[in-house]
């Protein structure tokens, strides 16, 4: 079985090509390349593993929250690609495969996901490990409450003991002084330097076959603007 899995929707653009139980990655922090970049970086995993297009069963992708034009990308490229080999895809947080890097990792139990957002404001998720005495690297994220748009100083993790969770994600270099005054205090660990990783996308989308899930077709695959449901919630 070959699955693909694609990410744009932060600074970085991301490739992984899962095959005979091997994984082939690309992973570059291009800034608005992510268009130029992202069909050459499947050739090419594609090319290394001895893949053709037509053996990939399944295509992962990077449905957000992120950059409304990165997402967009990775969408696109995924529907094309979808359409064209008559296969289904899995759509996955952005924020899920943030959580899944920081278990993969750091061994993570408790994580505080945070990307900047831009215009004064951040992704937020908090996620935990599925089984905190699974000590390999078949944890899943399980998110607890939802993801979030906001301001940094109206960020909470309520339930969460700090000194054990880490923060995880480019948001918490990007605010940390308002993250901490809102949590009133910092994680005991922070990972700021880190984005989504296509490779865990992967891993992501492979539990949920794994479990039953079905992929969906282009049609119901769709992103996830979080700053767009809440504009569109927000009383008149």
């Amino acid at each position: 079985m070959s699955v693909l899995a694609i990410d744009t929707a932060t600074e970085a653009c991301s490739v992984a090509l899962a095959s005979e139980g091997r994984v082939w990655t690309r992973f570059e922090v291009a800034p608005r390349e992510h268009a130029r970049l992202c069909l050459p970086m499947i050739e090419s995993v594609l090319a290394e593993s001895g893949t053709h297009r037509e053996d990939i069963e399944w295509i992962a992708f990077g449905r957000g929250p992120g950059a409304f034009t990165g997402v967009r990308v990775a969408t696109g490229i995924a529907h094309g690609l979808a359409l064209g080999l008559g296969v289904g895809l899995y759509p996955v947080s952005t924020l899920a495969a943030l959580a899944l890097r920081g278990i993969r990792e750091e061994g993570a139990d408790t994580l505080l996901c945070c990307l900047d957002a831009r215009m004064g404001e951040v992704y937020w998720g908090v996620y935990r490990r599925d089984d905190v005495h699974q000590r390999d690297d078949k944890g899943q994220p399980r998110l607890l409450g939802e993801e979030q748009v906001l301001a940094p100083e109206a960020v909470s993790a309520p339930g969460v003991k700090l000194a054990t969770a880490l923060g995880v994600g480019r948001g918490w270099s990007a605010y940390s002084e308002d993250l901490r005054r809102a949590l009133g205090d910092l994680p005991g660990s922070v990972q700021a330097d880190r984005l989504p990783m296509a490779v865990d996308l992967l891993s992501i989308a492979e539990a949920q076959a794994a479990s039953g899930k079905s992929p969906q077709s282009p049609e119901e695959a769709q992103p996830v603007y979080l700053r767009d449901r809440v504009v569109k919630e927000k009383p008149r």
